[in-house]
């Protein structure tokens, strides 16, 4: 049985849903991280308010359209995780963080979300509401995609991978391409054009990873330092003129030793006379706890 153009839109969007949930769920270990601190100093809440407008960006356009059910479906996804992640940063910011993080989701999110959806439903009717709401995904889509433009360029800058999971790139070119050929598939400009942006994007990234992690391995090769060898007492026996090699003494050693030699004087004060020809006291504490065996 030969597979028909939706048949196949709808295996594209299943894998799609697969690799965007993966791809929602990629921030996790950032929030665990944030929730044994008990704070999200040093984290931005940017990219979890812009993942929110998106999801419910396309949600309205996809109510918008008959035929992209697994459009809702990831993106009702979508809106519940990314809630519970600014939710969490906003209880884990410090005060000036959550302020602007407040801001930022009164302008997108309340804003910008109720004055697309107003003109939209006030302004335009039937298909042409789709496609300005398509279009306005569109835009958004691209302007998204473009974000990673700065990651690349501090990559390059910083001839480090450090910032640049590799996994979340695959995943996020993986994404491209199932939501591509869904759109594709569907014959809908406004889901499968950005997609082309994001693939580039993301096989940039995966580049210029294997690149400069290669680059990276180089140079802790040629900065690695030669093994130091652990340092050992030569003494030389006088009757045979051999050298004896003992084992370096560690501190604990050479303390007990300092004892013993105090302990085996029968007076409280030993006189003995110093190389230099003068006379050197040791003053014996009686409190001096016993020696102890060491294993050398």
């Amino acid at each position: 049985m030969a597979f028909s153009a939706d048949h196949w839109a709808f295996a594209f969007g299943v894998l799609g849903n697969i690799v965007s949930f993966i791809v929602f769920l990629s921030p996790l270990p950032t929030f665990y991280t944030i929730y044994k601190k008990k704070t999200a100093e040093g984290y931005q809440s940017i990219p979890y308010v812009i993942a929110l407008f998106s999801s419910m960006l396309w949600i309205y356009y996809a109510f918008l359209k008959t035929n992209v059910t697994l459009l809702i479906t990831i993106n009702s996804f979508g809106i519940f995780i990314e809630t519970i992640y600014v939710g969490l940063y906003l209880f884990y910011a410090p005060k000036k963080a959550r302020v602007q993080t407040g801001k930022m989701l009164l302008l997108t999110v309340v804003g910008g979300f109720g004055a697309i959806v107003l003109v939209t439903q006030f302004l335009f009717k039937g298909v042409v509401r789709g496609q300005v709401v398509g279009w306005i995904c569109l835009i958004f889509a691209l302007s998204v995609f473009v974000a990673p433009l700065g990651i690349v360029r501090k990559v390059i800058k910083t001839k480090s991978v450090e910032y640049m999971p590799l996994l979340l790139s695959v995943f996020l070119t993986l994404s491209a391409v199932m939501w591509f050929f869904y759109g594709l598939l569907l014959k809908d400009i406004n889901i499968a054009a950005p997609n082309i942006l994001g693939f580039i994007f993301g096989v940039l990234q995966i580049v210029l990873y294997v690149i400069y992690s290669k680059k990276e391995k180089a140079i802790l090769k040629e900065q690695k330092l030669p093994e130091i060898q652990k340092p050992e007492v030569i003494v030389m026996d006088e009757n045979t003129n051999d050298n004896k090699k003992f084992p370096e003494l560690t501190q604990e050693q050479i303390i007990d030793i300092v004892r013993l030699g105090l302990m085996i004087c029968k007076d409280k004060v030993h006189v003995a006379t110093c190389p230099h020809g003068t006379k050197c006291e040791a003053k014996v504490d009686e409190n001096t706890p016993k020696l102890q065996t060491v294993d050398a």
